[in-house]
């Protein structure tokens, strides 16, 4: 099967099949990736300690800002060549890919640049003191100096999903997951390199993937080309990827303020335990939205390819079932972290005391887990469609209006507890947004009329076509 027919197939295949195919692959290759964050973080729990553990949680925020310029071109990449594709204007999504591959490398050298000039002091504004300044610094340096190699695979495997190529866009997950996981204990225990070991294991591995995307691409095993000719940026495109990709971008770098905010709290009411302890947690966190995070990513150019071919009655089947299959995962997760906290801790330290506090933070963090997936599809469902209004605000929602406040106020009054518990409050306010957003807009998403496949039906709201 040519590439063509394979992105042809998201708008003739049966949903379920479809998604299915799509989602799969995407959460195999999500729960695999977020597996070598827990590998790096037990080694270095256990060879390094607590300290070790605090120390790449306070330098995560950088990595996570590298991740958002990803998240921007990749995201906002991927709903504008789906759409295209959609709408059978194969020319047109080149053009944008060759843009967006020049602004990755932009990028790239921007990120270069800051390692040697802004790295000291963005971890001491993040929370990182003297004691472990060290550490936070060696193991981000490395990783900074390799933006391009983090930030080519990043934003190329949201374009190889929306070209419909879902395994392999897995296999570019896999592949520097499996290669970190072994590069692991060479670096950090044979070595005896520490933290800096699990950076540059880090390093080594999305280098070697980077290599293997760019092949894909230049060997014509893709539906899209990169054209030099096309490289050069024009503003339409540039406005339009960044319009659509910036909800992503702010999600990713309020995720990064977030971490500012709850280590900043966590040092002055618990210490640098309380750091570690919330590293832990997080990484528990990080697997569990990892399969919310696949289905989202298998609906997205099932939604956007079907918008922009205008069959609106398969764009509302996909998001029925995605609504619904997030349900069921995000109460799994909700029924795991409650029943079994202390035996998730242990996978990553034997230390009584960091289990004792970590279980505590789980069972308050994810207390209402179970409307987790609502959040997460409802901002991915505006960003498919390119309406970049709403997928802003919802992005902004959990993290930025209602978290980050909240880490701020509660703590002063109830200590580290406080921390823990805007998890929760926020997750609600959230999920009543998106409710609201949901609601509102209910023609779009899920009233099924005649003719719909004909004419595109009308919106609670008349937001502005992101694209030209």
């Amino acid at each position: 099967m040519t590439q063509k027919e394979q992105s042809s197939r998201l708008g003739d295949e049966p949903i379920p099949k479809l998604l299915r195919r799509l989602s799969i692959p995407a959460i195999i290759g999500m729960l695999v990736m977020s597996l070598y964050n827990v590998v790096d973080t037990i080694f270095i729990s256990i060879f390094v300690g607590i300290d070790g553990v605090a120390a790449v949680t306070l330098a995560f925020p950088i990595m996570i800002i590298m991740m958002a310029l990803a998240a921007a071109l990749g995201m906002g990449g991927a709903s504008v060549i789906s759409r295209r594709l959609g709408e059978q204007r194969q020319q047109e999504a080149n053009r944008v890919f060759s843009n967006i591959i020049t602004m990755v490398l932009v990028f790239s050298m921007l990120g270069i640049a800051a390692s040697f000039t802004l790295l000291e002091p963005a971890l001491r504004i993040f929370g990182a003191q003297e004691s472990i300044l060290t550490l936070a610094h060696s193991y981000i340096f490395p990783i900074t100096m390799a933006t391009l190699f983090f930030t080519f695979s990043f934003t190329t495997n949201a374009i190889i999903r929306s070209e419909g190529n879902a395994r392999f866009a897995m296999m570019t997950m896999i592949i520097p997951s499996v290669m970190n996981i072994l590069l692991d204990p060479v670096f950090i225990v044979w070595l005896d390199m520490g933290v800096q070991g699990a950076s540059i294991a880090t390093v080594i591995s999305q280098a070697s993937v980077s290599f293997i995307v760019l092949y894909y691409f230049l060997a014509g095993r893709s539906s899209l080309f990169i054209r030099l000719s096309e490289m050069m940026p024009e503003w339409r495109i540039v406005k339009e990827v960044f319009t659509i990709g910036m909800p992503a971008f702010v999600r990713q770098v309020s995720g990064s303020v977030m971490m500012v905010a709850i280590n900043a709290m966590l040092v002055q009411y618990g210490g640098e335990f309380y750091v570690g302890v919330f590293g832990i947690v997080q990484r528990v966190a990080m697997i569990t939205l990892m399969p919310m995070m696949g289905i989202l990513q298998g609906m997205q150019p099932i939604v956007g390819y079907n918008y922009g071919s205008g069959q609106y009655a398969r764009m509302r089947e996909t998001i029925k079932l995605g609504l619904k299959v997030v349900t069921v995962f995000s109460t799994g997760v909700f029924l795991l972290c409650m029943i079994f906290p202390s035996w998730l801790m242990r996978v990553f330290t034997s230390d009584p005391a960091v289990i004792d506090a970590g279980t505590d933070a789980m069972r308050i963090i994810f207390a209402v887990a179970f409307v987790i997936g609502i959040q997460v599809i409802s901002g991915g469902l505006y960003q498919a469609l390119g309406k970049a209004k709403p997928a802003l605000v919802l992005s902004m929602a959990r993290q930025v209006l209602f978290l980050i406040p909240l880490v701020l106020i509660l703590p002063p009054f109830i200590g580290v507890w406080g921390v823990w518990l805007a998890f929760p409050l926020a997750d609600v306010l959230a999920l009543a947004l998106s409710c609201w957003f949901l609601y509102r807009d209910r023609a779009l998403f899920f009233r099924r009329q005649p003719g719909e496949d004909e004419a595109e039906p009308e919106e609670g709201v008349d937001y502005p076509a992101s694209s030209p």
